[in-house]
């Protein structure tokens, strides 16, 4: 009996990556091929945007070229192409994460999703209260007693929009404590999610810490407490398989730029039966049914939560990155990418005056480490390795409170990802070495 070859069989037949597999795809990534400040680049800064390889670029530029037309309504061939191009990306995507087509929602980026949810919640209150939409509204809004829970790991933007909600309704925001070591107090957890969560909300893995939070352990917590759980996949999605289904969370946010694709490009996974409630977030053209001049009536999601001009091109790329991973093989990108975050934190951590941190050497964690050099400020660490061509990030890196609890006003980040070699690490350990010498600390 023949065999069926899965995306899931081939991509265990693959074998294992290793740098010369990595010095082939970085042929796909253009801009990698090129000197900074005289030396040849060493991109460690993924973490914050990716870079584009050949396929992208070039799936963008057809767009233009071939079939550039407003998506939706159109009679007219170009439109029609468009409108086709524009849901099948949606379509590869919902594929990628795991969801349903409805169930994918396109966003400038995974701030504007988050936004997004949080907005609808709130709508949803003043919805019920006057009678209008779904009876399934009064259960989602929130109301003084309520509470909100996020994790004192939060991006800025896993934060705020939180902050805000619980401002709008009267709410309590909490959090779940870390440890020294920048891990989850899942003791704490347990006693901070409760009868009254109504929303959890946290990160799949951390962008300063490189943790990888349990998230089944914590959306048990969320179901028993009938909360909804909303995911940050922002530093999860483009480094190791993600399926939302099986994750089991109500909401999941991710932004195209940290996999591969443009700037302008987000995408926000919602389960079908919330999604069909909750009242939009934007509102304007194409995503309405009728129109009066006193009232309107807006279409099922995905539509629902699209007004305006979408964002076809971006989209269409995007569906090209995911692409190109899933043919690389995210299991085999999530491997290689620990070695090298490994790889960092053992070198991070031998280098005198360096203090790493998240998890030590040895613990998961996916391809990035944070660091601070005793003595000298991580914008001066960042100028210095720019100097040699190394290209990390430095600040705060939109986690303040996390910075202050580790008592640390900003850290230098470098993260690596499916392009970065051992030889990059190396050069970028060695170039950590010569820091505090150079600066005299």
């Amino acid at each position: 009996m023949a065999v069926v070859s899965t995306p899931a069989t081939l991509e265990r037949a693959l074998p294992v990556m290793d740098n010369a597999e990595v010095l082939r795809i970085r042929n796909d990534f253009p801009v990698l091929n090129q000197l900074v400040n005289g030396q040849p680049l060493v991109y460690l800064d993924s973490g914050a945007t990716s870079q584009n390889p050949v396929s992208v670029i070039e799936a963008e530029q057809e767009f233009y070229e071939q079939r550039n037309a407003a998506v939706h309504r159109g009679a007219h061939h170009l439109a029609v192409e468009a409108t086709e191009a524009f849901e099948d990306a949606r379509q590869t995507i919902a594929d990628f994460i795991g969801a349903g087509y409805e169930e994918t929602i396109w966003t400038s980026n995974a701030t504007e999703g988050l936004n997004l949810i949080s907005y609808a919640l709130s709508n949803a209150g003043l919805w019920a209260a006057r009678g209008r939409g779904d009876q399934g509204l009064r259960e989602l809004a929130l109301v003084p007693g309520d509470e909100i829970v996020v994790t004192e790991m939060e991006h800025h933007a896993n934060l705020i929009p939180w902050q805000e909600l619980a401002f709008r309704t009267g709410a309590t925001l909490r959090y779940i404590p870390i440890d020294d070591h920048g891990s989850l107090r899942m003791d704490a957890a347990a006693t901070v999610i409760g009868p009254r969560t109504k929303v959890l909300a946290f990160t799949h893995a951390s962008n300063v810490l490189g943790i990888i939070n349990p998230v089944q352990e914590l959306t048990g917590l969320g179901r028993a407490a009938g909360a909804l759980v909303v995911l940050d996949a922002c530093q999860s999605a483009p480094h190791l398989p993600l399926n939302v289904k099986e994750l089991d969370v109500d909401f999941a946010v991710l932004s195209g730029h940290k996999m591969l694709a443009p700037t302008g490009i987000g995408v926000l996974y919602g389960r079908q039966e919330l999604l069909d409630i909750l009242p939009p977030f934007l509102t304007g053209g194409s995503m309405i049914t009728t129109v009066t001049m006193e009232r309107a009536e807006y279409l099922p999601a995905p539509q629902r939560f699209e007004a305006g001009t979408q964002r076809i091109s971006q989209a269409v790329a995007l569906a090209a990155a995911a692409n190109y991973l899933t043919e690389t093989g995210l299991d085999r990108i999530h491997t290689w990418e620990s070695e090298l975050g490994q790889r960092m934190v053992v070198g991070l951590e031998s280098i005198p005056g360096v203090r790493v941190l998240g998890p030590a050497a040895g613990k998961e964690r996916i391809g990035l480490a944070a660091f601070d050099v005793e003595g000298v400020h991580a914008h001066d660490v960042g100028q210095f390795l720019d100097s040699r061509g190394i290209a990390v990030r430095v600040g705060h890196h939109c986690a303040q409170p996390l910075h202050r609890r580790l008592g640390l006003t900003a850290t230098t980040r470098a993260s690596a990802y499916l392009y970065n070699t051992t030889d990059d690490v190396d050069c970028f350990l060695e170039a950590v070495a010569g820091v505090r010498a150079y600066f005299r600390a």
